[in-house]
């Protein structure tokens, strides 16, 4: 006999808003009921709508991204329990495959304005811009970034269980203290997003009590945790295998924010190929895995499929953590990496790239970022590469006066 038709755990309606489906939530909470269940070693698919539920359109406006509520993102798929599971295991989540919808076959790539939320480069780059992306197969290419292509390691950002009760009240303690402590210094939404009832979304079939619970106690989507989360691996694609704690009875699976491709860092935080699709997994139990393996946070193992650029063929930038105004800062990673990014900008401007397009290509092409050194004091060191082959062109170092091309220009605000 052959196989069992693959079942479909949670299917989402394009035809109505996500809060109105069972399977969709967006706050992490033990007290969300399951959506579905699977058994061990069945394979099953999850369908997914993109990270903003359906806010974002297929047009040439920035408006969309500047508009975002961001009250109810991320609208995530799940939970699934996986019978067998219970606290202390280890959930092994083998990605089997990942495709967008065939009658949506593009996604996008955006900056918030500023005053939405943090990117990298926000103090370059305040205003809300985007670019949409289409898929020719395993490719993208954009109208609003010409002359790249470039094969996707299409992947979930966002792949978790369900926190205990306990696990959870230590999130909410431990992010308090660090948002009333950085309140001062940064805008809150800068520093941590706490629980907000305004927004919140875990099902429709959970009892009004319970969501009540929910809504007052539920952590937000956006830092990964100890059980997974906003990662954003770009790695983490098909064939790959996320190892993850356990804990609360049935794992409580999620699974959101696919990204049809991502470079290293998401660096323009809403900065993947972001889409809507399906993704296709296999889950196995390792018993007492979490005390065995002495495990804090989740494994991973990459799977085997990945765009092959050689080595040489990264053009790599350097960074120090010497900030743009000459400042020495003491092994400042984060600023290390913002000038390696900022270096790299202000050489594609030579061929007629925008800072924008650029920016938006960093987050979504499959660049490769590394800290190269964190004990040579006091400059860290970090790297950026990006491929030379994703382009038509010559893009190398050479001798001479470059003419700039025409290339456009990505999507901006209809008040800029």
């Amino acid at each position: 006999m052959g196989k069992e038709a693959i079942k479909t755990a949670i299917k989402i309606d394009f035809d109505k808003k996500p809060w109105e489906q069972a399977g969709i939530h967006n706050r992490w909470h033990p007290d969300i009921p399951f959506a579905a269940t699977v058994k061990p070693g069945e394979v099953f698919h999850i369908q997914c709508f993109d990270w903003t539920g359906g806010q974002v359109a297929n047009d040439d406006s920035a408006d969309d991204i500047r508009n975002l509520d961001l009250n109810g993102c991320h609208f995530l798929s799940g939970p699934v329990g996986v019978d067998g599971a219970e606290p202390g295991d280890v959930l092994v989540v083998e990605i089997q495959d990942i495709q967008p919808f065939a009658d949506k076959p593009w996604g996008y790539t955006g900056v918030l304005d500023k005053e939405a939320g943090p990117s990298l480069l926000d103090a370059y780059y305040p205003e809300a811009i985007k670019a949409i992306w289409d898929f020719e197969g395993i490719f993208a290419t954009s109208r609003h970034i010409p002359h790249v292509k470039f094969p996707g390691l299409i992947h979930p950002g966002i792949l978790g269980t369900m926190p205990s009760a306990e696990l959870l009240a230590k999130w909410n303690i431990r992010e308090k203290d660090i948002h009333d402590h950085h309140v001062e210094i940064h805008s809150p939404l800068m520093v941590a997003r706490l629980p907000q009832e305004n927004g919140t979304y875990a099902g429709n079939s959970i009892d009004p009590e319970k969501f009540a619970k929910v809504a007052k106690e539920g952590a937000r989507t956006i830092p990964p945790r100890e059980h997974g989360g906003n990662a954003d691996i770009k790695n983490l694609s098909r064939g790959s295998k996320a190892y993850l704690p356990v804990f609360v009875n049935g794992a409580g699976l999620s699974v959101g924010d696919l990204h049809f491709s991502q470079g290293d860092g998401e660096i323009s935080f809403c900065g993947a190929i972001e889409m809507a699709g399906v993704i296709t997994l296999k889950c196995s139990i390792i018993k007492n895995g979490v005390k065995d393996f002495a495990m804090n946070t989740p494994m991973f193992l990459p799977g085997p499929v990945e765009a092959h650029y050689g080595p040489s063929r990264y053009l790599t930038f350097e960074g120090i953590s010497v900030d743009e105004n000459g400042k020495q800062h003491f092994l400042d990673v984060h600023i290390a990496f913002r000038q390696a990014c900022l270096q790299l900008i202000e050489y594609f401007k030579q061929f007629g790239y925008s800072g924008e397009q650029i920016y938006l290509l960093l987050s979504s092409a499959p660049v490769q970022a590394h800290i190269a050194s964190i004990v040579d004091i006091p400059n860290s060191c970090t790297t950026i590469g990006i491929p030379a082959d994703i382009f038509d062109f010559d893009i190398m170092p050479r001798e001479g006066k470059i003419e700039p091309m025409d290339m456009g220009s990505c999507a901006y605000t209809t008040t800029k």
